[in-house]
């Protein structure tokens, strides 16, 4: 799979300056990582899960996350497990191509029980998510993820969900975060990313934010993405890939703060998409993705697949990025020193921005670098487009 090989090769051809390459779940860890874009996540119950996974990859989907626990009642839990074993089944019969799929398990029995049952359309799986993940809680489903990566014979990832309110009470948050920093460090081999669980820290304080407000404007919130990312997404080699946490809204409501899309970008004919995004309240994801990548943040959760296009638009990596990232890892900048950037905008040092192009190249592997002359506009009006 690659992103946006939905569109036709001509499309492509016209918006990129470098194509993304081809990676699958065999692909090393790195770059799976920050090929996840948006993950899409579906509760398990769904009774046509097997068509919707399969409609999904081919408009673009390339994670989705399977989900057991908060989406569906707990009363539904058996009833989803043995859907899930179904609809395995019928997407390996099927032959086609599909996501690169997690199952969001409650308890660690459930990886070692699933993959049992699972049989041999395990082949489809890429890992689980791992709830309210700490020190304490983590442990047991790594370990039990170990086992049943031996017992099936394939590499399984875990992607942990840091939202337990020790991670957010001021009190215990440094000690939680040390504790999930030496288990994921010690299993580092199996842990593909870290998730964020805004809506749980939002629930410990009986708060939810507004369609026209970021994460990042709710500072209980904000501070605690500041420190997981501070502690576990270093960029000298110890870090790991964290991702946006979800956005919640995909139909209008009422507002009371101006759309956050200036018209400039989208002048002339997509104007109407411009509309469109503001109509659904997606002028408020565009800029939550801009401050995810301000604030180091990989890709995002998704709980809808309108929210797909946007993430995947903003991750190709501009010409100018691109431009910037080439000047500072040329061989013969080593020893460091100032640039110009081509652009003729910027100051490029090359130590300091070192960490930065090395990111930027990585996420230019798997989303492309854009023509010099297209945007993020033109990106998503074809995406979008090509998903209708």
């Amino acid at each position: 799979m690659r992103h946006f090989e939905h569109l036709a090769p001509s499309v492509r051809n016209g918006l990129f300056h470098r194509e993304p390459v081809a990676f699958d779940a065999g692909s090393p860890a790195r770059t799976l990582s920050v090929a996840l874009g948006a993950t899409l996540y579906s509760p398990a119950t769904r009774p046509a899960l097997a068509a919707d996974i399969a409609k999904q990859a081919e408009r673009g989907v390339v994670s989705m996350v399977l989900c057991l626990e908060d989406s569906i009642g707990d009363h539904d839990v058996v009833a989803a497990e043995e859907n899930l074993v179904r609809q395995f089944a019928a997407l390996d019969g099927a032959g086609g191509p599909v996501p690169l799929l997690f199952i969001r398990v409650r308890e660690p029995g459930q990886i070692t029980d699933l993959v049992r049952r699972l049989g041999p359309a395990v082949r489809l799986l890429s890992g689980f998510v791992l709830p309210k993940f700490t020190e304490e809680r983590g442990v047991p489903f790594l370990e039990a993820l170990t086992e049943a990566e031996a017992e099936c014979g394939r590499r399984l990832f875990a992607m942990p969900v840091l939202e337990s309110p020790g991670l957010l009470h001021l009190e215990t948050r440094r000690e939680t975060l040390a504790g999930i920093a030496r288990t994921v460090d010690k299993y580092r081999g199996r842990v593909l990313a870290l998730r964020l669980g805004v809506t749980d820290f939002c629930s410990a304080y009986g708060l939810r934010r507004a369609p026209d407000m970021t994460a990042y404007d709710v500072q209980l919130v904000a501070s605690v993405i500041a420190d997981v990312v501070n502690v576990l997404g270093r960029a000298d080699g110890s870090g790991f890939t964290v991702t946006g946490p979800v956005w919640e809204y995909f139909r209008q409501h009422e507002r009371m703060f101006k759309p956050q899309l200036r018209r400039t970008p989208f002048a002339g004919p997509a104007e109407e998409l411009r509309t469109a995004l503001i109509e659904h309240d997606m002028d408020g994801l565009l800029r939550e993705i801009q401050l995810d990548r301000a604030n180091g943040l990989q890709g995002k959760t998704c709980i809808h697949p309108s929210h797909v296009a946007p993430v995947h638009a903003l991750s190709v990596v501009s010409h100018e990025e691109f431009s910037d990232a080439q000047d500072i890892l040329r061989p013969e900048r080593d020893g460091g020193g100032v640039l110009r950037s081509a652009y003729t905008n910027k100051m490029n040092e090359v130590k300091p921005h070192r960490a930065w192009a090395e990111r930027i190249m990585l996420r230019a592997e798997v989303f492309g670098v854009a023509r010099e002359d297209v945007s993020f506009v033109e990106l998503l009006a074809a995406s979008v487009g090509a998903g209708a």
